[in-house]
């Protein structure tokens, strides 16, 4: 793989969800449709642009519905941009929604060659990574037993395994160290410390700020479909949690503040 240009080039990005109201379901679903129109048009990303360097760790803060998980989708191309581009060298392993893809009615062993050969390993590749997937997901006496008997935690233990045995370059990471039990997060931390090691390039999003700040390389910070801020991770945490605390100061003073003369005049009642 060349090392030339960046490993990530997101340009102008924007994405867009049309939203329909149109169905009814009830008499008040009926009453509420005058009041809105059938199709909404949901703007998630709004001219997006960034780059990340070979062996960079970059994370992604924001609050739910700022855009990281689908600036993530798009960048794993499980989404088409409205406009703008998104270009990756080197061989991508998402680690999002894990065990999101598999086959219920295949079995975990089955469903590391389909996953696997989708993410880009040949079979023969695959099979020489066999044990250590399998011992990573510590799914010894399971691996033999369709995913539909699985718990949500043993999807994301084969998922992990999975998508950290496929040698990509770079890794998409949503939330997953925080899945699992104890034991198995802090196993899968440090296999990502071991893959930042190694030079592998890592966009992950997460709402640890330790986890950010420990490592990532850079931050950047996500409201309302735009970039707010980006650079060190410590300096644009201190902002994040800094807005986000006065925010949420500003709607609790506002929810006390009573709404008119009147209930102010009322005063407690017996």
């Amino acid at each position: 793989m060349s090392t030339a240009g960046p490993a990530i080039r997101v340009k102008d990005l924007h994405k867009e969800f049309l939203l329909s109201h149109s169905g009814i379901a009830s008499l008040k679903s009926l009453v509420l449709q005058w009041k809105r129109p059938s199709l909404e048009h949901l703007h998630v990303l709004r001219g997006i642009s960034f780059e990340v360097a070979h062996s960079e760790c970059v994370g992604i803060v924001g609050r739910n519905g700022a855009g990281k998980s689908t600036l993530l989708s798009l960048m794993a191309r499980i989404y088409k941009p409205t406009s703008g581009s998104v270009e990756i060298s080197g061989r991508v392993a998402p680690l999002l929604e894990l065990g999101a893809g598999f086959h219920v009615d295949l079995t975990g062993l089955e469903n590391i060659f389909v996953n696997g050969m989708i993410l880009g390993i040949s079979r023969k590749e695959l099979e020489k990574r066999l044990d250590a997937i399998v011992e990573f997901s510590e799914l010894y006496n399971h691996i033999d037993s369709p995913v539909r008997t699985y718990s949500s935690g043993m999807n994301a233990r084969l998922g992990f395994a999975i998508a950290v045995h496929v040698d990509a370059d770079v890794l998409l990471v949503d939330e997953v160290l925080a899945v699992g039990d104890y034991e198995f997060r802090e196993k899968c931390q440090r296999k990502i410390d071991d893959l930042k090691a190694e030079g592998r390039t890592i966009v992950m999003v997460s709402h640890s700020g330790d986890d950010v700040e420990r490592l990532s390389d850079r931050c950047i910070w996500l409201q309302n479909g735009r970039i707010e801020r980006e650079g060190d991770p410590k300096e644009v945490l201190e902002a994040y949690v800094t807005e986000s605390t006065n925010e949420l100061a500003s709607q609790r003073e506002e929810a006390m503040t009573p709404t008119n003369e009147a209930e102010c005049e009322a005063g407690p009642t017996s």
